[in-house]
């Protein structure tokens, strides 16, 4: 009864097999793979595992692997277990130790500091009243609340071992900006075959992390291509962000070379709880946060924000020079998105704000990067409002970097980062474009699995990914160069062919018949709604 296996335009599926079984040579889903035929016989149901020296065979066919083997190293005829290359996966018995709130942390709850507070107090009164009672008791009774008082002023900044922290240049390099839903560890191996140099997990909540949800683990994963990698964290209150730097420190295996703060979700559910644009508000919360991270953290912690809540009232250019006076070591960066957070993604950035906000750090403590964010959409976008306004003028105190900081342009156009290292602007076919979902379908199944459950996570994201894509017009059917992030294609557009037409529709039924043609037919009560529904281009 099993079903058959799925298969891509032109069979290419069938023709790759299994990835699981390519990349090394087990399947753990068995006859459950969607593209098992490769490694089960059909006989008897049994799932087959390839030996070593097959895998060798098979990577020295690969074209991607360079890896070469000393001659003179024996064949080992011995079956090859299931390798996973990714990293960033947390161990089981940290998510059980999270799970059980049994955790060793360091740093306390904030609810368990105000209780330790009020007992103190209640201690003290009880003191007061007992002041007839032995010297000793009291010497020890003093003694006692001295060394629950010092805990409990160091209950946001637990004492680790200090080790070196580890430095990143953001200049002139392009960065892939966090991306929530899109954002996932396939797309991001597609932005890195076209040129990206940085690369960012989308955003985790802290409190679903700290209750051990493998769900929001997974975000934090990270493929062997990302060379540079970062993870987001929004939380409301220090304590949860230190409380997860302390698991990323602790964790073995794990490898992140930046954590970047979110301050500039504009989500009502994320701000509800204190956390996203909500935490620009609270300085005193947002200095406790960065403290804690910077204290615990190996890596640099950068921060990302909105110029305000309200354009009307734009505020940035105030809090980041009063981050630069708190002195706290560890910042890496500001990273400045042009708008506001009612403003959300409607209207354009405002790039002459986020250099004024460049420019209003003080000379007198030690100035920090900045690097903005909005609207880059074309090679000209970056040169015209990035890199004419850093250092414009001669201006000294303008720390605006060069960096191409992309988020919704690259959901859009994934290969800009090649176009801005270029600068031209690249009339790519519908061909090529189709090419590049095959790998994406491809890296889905290699990462979600190649049963029934992965095919429909890659089904999803391919889906979520084409309704940002199709946004995009080729170069050769544009009356003027370049194509602006705000500019809405005309109704029932027409491409060179019909493959390019079809890229071209805003119909969800559209995009789910690309996605039959990479992942085979879907049921017949199946439907999509794109989760991300912007009201702005």
């Amino acid at each position: 009864n099993r079903p058959e296996d799925i298969h891509g335009i032109d069979g290419y599926l069938n023709e790759e097999g299994c990835p699981a079984w390519r990349l090394r040579g087990y399947c753990d889903f068995g006859v459950m793979c969607r593209l098992g035929s490769c490694h089960i016989n059909m006989s008897t149901g049994q799932n087959l595992r390839k030996t070593a020296d097959e895998c060798k065979s098979d990577a020295s066919k690969d074209d991607d692997n360079n890896t070469e083997t000393e001659a003179s190293q024996p064949k080992v005829q011995l079956a090859i277990g299931h390798q996973n290359d990714i990293k960033n996966v947390i161990s089981r018995d940290t998510m059980v130790k999270l799970r059980k709130s049994t955790y060793p942390f360091v740093c306390k709850r904030h609810f368990e500091v105000a209780k330790e507070k009020q007992r103190q107090k209640e201690d003290a009164k009880v003191k007061e009243m007992n002041e007839e009672a032995p010297k000793a008791v009291d010497a020890d009774r003093e003694h006692l609340t001295a060394t629950e008082a010092k805990s409990v002023g160091d209950a946001t900044t637990p004492a680790l071992p200090l080790k070196e922290r580890k430095l990143i240049d953001f200049r002139n390099k392009v960065y892939i900006a966090p991306l929530t839903t899109v954002g996932n560890l396939p797309f991001r191996r597609i932005m890195k075959q076209f040129g990206a140099d940085i690369t960012c997990g989308e955003m985790a909540l802290a409190d679903q992390l700290l209750q051990g949800k493998a769900s929001e683990w997974a975000l934090l994963k990270r493929h062997p291509s990302e060379d540079v990698f970062g993870v987001q964290i929004a939380a409301g209150h220090a304590d949860q962000y230190t409380r997860i730097a302390e698991v990323l420190t602790n964790e073995e295996g794990f490898e992140i070379d930046f954590v970047d703060m979110n301050l500039g979700c504009p989500i009502d559910l994320v701000c509800e709880k204190g956390a996203g644009a909500s935490l620009m508000l609270r300085e005193k919360k947002l200095r406790g946060s960065v403290e804690g991270l910077t204290k615990v953290l190996n890596c640099p912690v950068t921060i990302k924000m909105r110029t305000g809540w309200d354009e009307k009232k734009n505020f940035a250019h105030n809090l980041v020079p009063n981050i630069q006076k708190w002195g706290i070591e560890g910042i890496g960066a500001f990273m400045i998105h042009g708008r506001s957070r009612l403003q959300r993604y409607s209207r354009l950035a405002d790039w002459d704000y986020i250099a004024q906000v460049a420019s209003s750090q003080s000379s007198d403590y030690p100035k920090i990067p900045v690097i903005g964010n909005g609207d880059i959409f074309s090679y000209n976008d970056y040169e015209e409002t990035i890199l004419k306004r850093v250092g414009e003028g001669g201006d000294t105190d303008n720390m605006l970097l060069p960096t191409a900081m992309l988020g919704r342009g690259a959901l859009i156009k994934p290969w800009l980062p090649t176009e801005i290292k270029e600068r031209r602007h690249w009339d790519i076919s519908a061909t090529e474009r189709l090419d590049m979902l095959k790998d994406f379908v491809r890296y889905g199944l290699e990462h979600y699995g190649s049963d029934q459950q992965g095919v429909n996570n890659t089904r999803r994201f391919l889906l979520e990914w084409l309704s940002f894509l199709h946004r995009y017009v080729p170069v050769g059917m544009l009356e003027v160069l370049p194509q602006q992030m705000n500019h809405r294609p005309p109704q029932n557009m027409c491409g060179r062919n019909d493959l390019e037409t079809l890229m071209l529709s805003k119909n969800c039924a559209d995009w789910i018949k690309i996605s039959e043609m990479l992942l085979g037919p879907v049921p017949e009560d199946f439907q999509f709604v794109p989760k991300h529904k912007a009201n702005s281009y």
